[in-house]
């Protein structure tokens, strides 16, 4: 079996959780022969850490004129997205893009376009559906264990923005960053996989005295396309510890995902309990369906398609028009490849 043939462009938090955790683990399927940031000193550390030897790179166009790829790992701030996957699905390589995937709607409709044009893979780095918490939590609302659903809470609320390991150039900006675009846009596109799609957004959303600066305060409903309402509740002046939480009101009990990966349930004269996950078998990581499809296996990954339909919601939150907006014009529909399977 030949080797897929990866570069890794952006040596961020995701970029080095890549080199360092991610692909030392398919070493026999994948090899990286290729790694780009703008700063120097950032690439000879990490790759002297990382006890590898690729061809470095300053200057993602540079890399991607002259390394033949198989597959190329964006995580470049959001703004590069759509520069570094256009010049790829040009030279027919195949892309795996952090979220959110690009800078804008009409950047993230374009680059729809463009991956189909090019008939390559396209992913885009979600994984919180695949999580074993819930898959779990999906488990459990279709065996009704809670009855039906009446309503929904979604927490992105923190001490701080940015967390205290994720301080970077971008990640405070208006344009680029924000727990919305940062956090917010995972839990919009699980939802959008678990319960369907969101519909309608109303949101009020505050910002500080600097017009440079990311959110502080949001307030908003999400209606799914059955009425179902989530209220959303985000802030970057919670007292005490983050919350980044879920909790589902059903009929007879309420299930909670708390902080990502602690599933809760209760009944409805009991409390929240711990339910136990580790009897779930996630497919997860990402980059292992990303191997087996190309490989030419069957596979799970959220595609380019994905990435647009959570960025039609994640605009509608951060650039709010009157009462409830209705998305459902902007949004595009299921597909289903051959050979691997994008779950919409």
């Amino acid at each position: 079996m030949n080797k897929q043939k990866m570069a890794v462009i952006g040596l961020g938090h995701m970029g080095r959780h890549m080199i360092h955790r991610l692909l030392p683990q398919y070493l026999e399927k994948i090899e990286l022969v290729a790694i780009c940031d703008s700063d120097e000193s950032s690439l000879n550390r990490e790759v002297a850490e990382a006890e590898i030897r690729p061809r470095l790179y300053t200057d993602y166009r540079q890399l991607l004129d002259e390394v033949p790829l198989d597959l190329v790992y964006i995580a470049v701030p959001p703004s590069l997205h759509y520069d570094v996957a256009r010049i790829a699905f040009e030279k027919g390589i195949h892309v795996f893009c952090e979220k959110p995937l690009a800078n804008s709607l009409t950047e993230a409709r374009s680059l729809v376009e463009l991956a189909e044009k090019a008939d390559v893979l396209h992913a885009v780095h979600f994984s919180l559906p695949l999580d074993p918490a819930v898959l779990k939590l999906q488990g459990l609302l279709e065996e009704q264990s809670i009855g039906p659903i009446q309503s929904m809470d979604l927490y992105l609320e923190f001490p701080q923005w940015p967390r205290a390991w994720q301080k970077n150039p971008w990640i405070t900006s208006r344009q680029q960053g924000g727990y919305l675009l940062e956090v917010g846009i995972h839990w919009i596109q699980m939802i959008q996989q678990v319960f369907g799609p969101i519909t309608h957004v109303k949101s009020e959303i505050e910002f500080p005295p600097d017009s440079n600066q990311s959110e502080s305060r949001v307030q908003a409903v999400l209606r799914l396309h059955h009425d179902i309402e989530i209220r959303l509740s985000g802030t970057d002046q919670r007292k005490g510890e983050e919350r980044v939480s879920l909790v589902v009101y059903g009929e007879e009990g309420t299930l909670a995902l708390e902080n990502w990966c602690n599933l809760y349930r209760s009944g409805k004269d009991t409390e929240l309990q711990p339910v136990p996950v580790n009897d779930v078998i996630s497919p997860l990581p990402i980059v292992k369906q990303i191997i087996q499809i190309l490989n030419g296996e069957s596979g799970l990954i959220y595609d380019f398609h994905d990435g647009y339909n959570a960025q039609v919601v994640l605009e509608a939150l951060r650039k709010p028009g009157e009462g409830f907006v209705d998305v459902r014009p902007q949004l595009m529909g299921d597909r289903q490849e051959e050979g691997y399977i994008v779950t919409s």
